[in-house]
């Protein structure tokens, strides 16, 4: 298990080596390991009332502003869809544990509104400080997912290397035409591969841009995307 993670790590590593959104002329990246708290919806947020639902909204916002200020959040946004997953907290945290106690002290997360799911995630430290007063705006979000034809073992295929290598072109195509702004895998062996984040107009380019990944056509990665709110200067 281990040993698959740490492959997992380094075949992501790189991928975000040979993206030129980097901005890096010389030398390696650096990547830096973040955690990321994937907030679900939880056993409360179909039964509380609105004045209350209100009234947890405000605290909780407030809470998102003190981490951002802290600096220990870096990016934290709900998403814009109706789905299980409300939206994401990714923290400059130094364990998973802080991470935790960090999204378990919210008060959306305390009043039984949201679940936290933490996994450690890696990127470049692409991010800057939120504008305030805080404003939001909307990229897109793709989970890559273990996908139906992925097997055990095919990384040692040449056939899925050759494919690997043209993933990874594809991925350098997209970064230079400024529409995939930042990318990054999770540390952790899990059916969650990694994320790609679009700054495109509507959420049907972003889907049309991931079915140009030669392991999306292969049915090897899948992608769910999702419409995500972000604080205004966060990202390149």
């Amino acid at each position: 298990m281990k040993n698959r993670t740490l492959t997992t790590v380094i075949s992501f590593l790189l991928l975000l080596a040979s993206l030129s959104f980097a901005r890096q002329k010389e030398g390696s990246p650096k990547l830096v390991q973040f955690q990321m708290a994937i907030m679900k919806k939880g056993p409360k947020w179909d039964s509380t009332s609105q004045q209350e639902l209100n009234s947890i909204k405000q605290q909780h916002l407030s809470n998102v502003v003190s981490l951002l200020d802290s600096g220990k959040a870096i990016i934290a946004g709900p998403f814009g869809d109706n789905t299980d997953i409300v939206g994401i907290f990714i923290l400059r945290a130094p364990s998973a544990d802080d991470a935790k106690a960090w999204v378990e002290s919210d008060p959306a997360v305390k009043a039984g509104l949201m679940v936290p799911e933490i996994h450690p995630w890696w990127s470049q430290d692409i991010f800057r400080k939120a504008n305030m007063p805080l404003q939001m705006n909307t990229v897109y979000l793709g989970f890559l997912k273990k996908g139906p034809n992925r097997k055990e073992g095919d990384d040692k295929d040449p056939a899925i290397q050759e494919l690997q290598k043209a993933h990874l072109a594809n991925i350098n195509h997209l970064a230079e035409t400024k529409k995939l702004i930042a990318a990054g895998p999770f540390g952790d062996d899990g059916v969650l591969r990694g994320i790609f984040v679009f700054r495109v107009a509507s959420l049907q380019e972003a889907r049309e841009l991931c079915a140009t990944d030669p392991m999306v056509k292969i049915g090897r990665l899948v992608v769910e995307l999702h419409p995500w709110n972000v604080p205004e200067g966060v990202l390149p």
